[in-house]
């Protein structure tokens, strides 16, 4: 599929098809500011509040929002925040008697359009508002996003999002359930970035082993340890004046975790191996399909780490929850995948179609293509049948768990084992599993095992 563009109708600056949002606590600054904005041709709506704000919002549809950030209750930023989890990328402007740079900075990180401090420059506030809607009228997906296919108004509010921010140096967490499309948005931010033409690098925190996880990172010098017989960049420095994609950053390891956090803050890495540091320039964006607030109590990630991760957050839906992209992606997929096997297919049939719309998709849009691939691969005809349909879902319900998942799969068993095993005694259980006993306690944390419940219960 082509680009997605997203488009307002066509309106001219100055006339009452633009409707503004003005949200401050100060009536008599709504009043002057209302009388300005309706004098220039615009209509308006006046809020005291942010939740009174959020209320108009849901009875009406705004194409520029102005707000105080200092309010009793919910503040600017915060607002900021409701609003961009909730619609599709209106635009907004902060005003403060109080400005700081530490607000100007945090405000313009998040994607907050413009900041103005009290008492208002008319002019300024004019040409800010100009600016803010013509920027709306068309955000054009163009190549930057082109992979990423959809018509949801979910994900079309998070691309308008994710093109908003592309353009701020800021680091970004995007959450999601494994294959939600995690990689792609972060290859999309980077395209629309001005990074763009230098490295994209990524890697999977899963998949490589701890021990070799630092060196992969950071690189190493050459007799750095057994079997570095020459030295490594490492991905940092590979991805210099560019992006590094942090995949499955909620399965670093915790001894890792500061050293990533220091080469984030300060912009040096140092090799294994080494004694001096080497200086980066790197936008990061990570990625999880854990709760790291969840994982930051149980003390298995920094709480450090995940604020400087975490300036700005995505969060990309089920595809169960974008069920109207399923159509659209099916025949993109089956587009892909034909010319990719040289296969004479053309589309689905209208049973097979309602059949891939209507299942839950619990491994989302990479179960769906793996679907469309078996289709393409065994079909005999241009029409993908009902019955080819049935037969891939069937297969892909068999499909093998991933890595991390199977593997926290084998310590559950293997814990349930060894403390039946020891009638519950943790330090018996730590002797038998190699491990000394606040490890063994956090592992049994983390799969909900209390050693209470397994004693009187040994296997005899």
């Amino acid at each position: 599929m082509g680009a997605v563009t997203l488009q307002k109708p066509e309106k001219s600056i100055h006339n009452t098809q633009y409707h503004i949002l003005l949200v401050d606590d100060d009536d008599s600054l709504l009043r002057l500011v209302t009388l300005r904005l309706e004098s220039q041709g615009y209509k308006v709506s006046a809020a005291s509040s942010a939740n009174q704000a959020l209320r108009l919002m849901y009875n009406a549809q705004f194409d520029l929002i102005l707000s105080d950030i200092r309010m009793p209750g919910m503040d600017g930023l915060a607002f900021f925040d409701e609003v961009m989890n909730r619609y599709d990328g209106i635009p907004l402007i902060l005003m403060t008697a109080h400005g700081t740079i530490q607000d100007a900075v945090l405000a313009t990180q998040k994607g907050v359009f413009g900041f103005l401090t009290k008492p208002l420059d008319h002019d300024k506030l004019n040409k800010l508002i100009e600016r803010a809607i013509e920027s709306n009228q068309k955000i054009e997906s163009g190549e930057w996003s082109s992979a990423i296919v959809t018509r949801s108004p979910e994900m079309l509010r998070l691309l308008n999002q994710a093109h908003r921010i592309a353009s701020k140096n800021v680091n970004v967490l995007i959450n999601g359930a494994s294959g939600t499309g995690k990689e792609l948005f972060a290859s999309a931010i980077h395209k629309a970035s001005p990074r763009s033409d230098k490295p994209f690098v990524t890697i999977n925190c899963a998949s490589i082993p701890e021990n070799l996880l630092e060196s992969e990172l950071f690189g190493h010098t050459k007799g750095a340890f057994t079997g570095a017989i020459q030295s490594n960049l490492g991905l940092f420095r590979q991805a210099d004046g560019g992006t590094l994609f942090l995949d499955e950053i909620g399965d670093m390891p915790l001894s890792l975790q500061a050293k990533v956090l220091r080469a984030i803050q300060e912009q040096v890495v140092r090799p294994v191996g080494s004694t001096s540091d080497v200086k980066v320039d790197v936008r990061i964006i990570s990625a999880t399909h854990k709760d790291l607030k969840k994982e930051m109590v149980d003390k298995t990630f920094r709480e450090d780490l995940y604020y400087r991760l975490n300036v700005v957050n995505l969060k990309l839906p089920r595809l169960k929850e974008r069920f109207e992209d399923v159509p659209l992606l099916a025949d993109h997929l089956l587009n892909v995948s034909a010319n990719k096997h040289q296969v004479n297919v053309s589309h689905f049939s209208d049973d097979a179609l309602n059949l891939l719309s209507t299942f839950d998709w619990p491994g989302n849009v990479r179960q769906l293509f793996n679907v469309v691939e078996q289709c393409v691969a065994l079909t005999s005809t241009p029409i993908i049948s009902k019955n080819l349909v049935e037969e891939a879902l069937a297969e892909q319900s068999k499909t093998w768990p991933t890595l991390t998942e199977a593997r926290d799969d084998f310590e559950h068993q293997y814990l349930s084992r060894i403390l039946k095993a020891t009638d519950g005694n943790v330090t018996r259980a730590s002797e038998i599993a190699g491990r000394n006993r606040t490890d063994l306690h956090k592992l049994m944390k983390k799969h909900g095992l209390i050693a209470a419940e397994f004693r009187n219960n040994n296997v005899s």
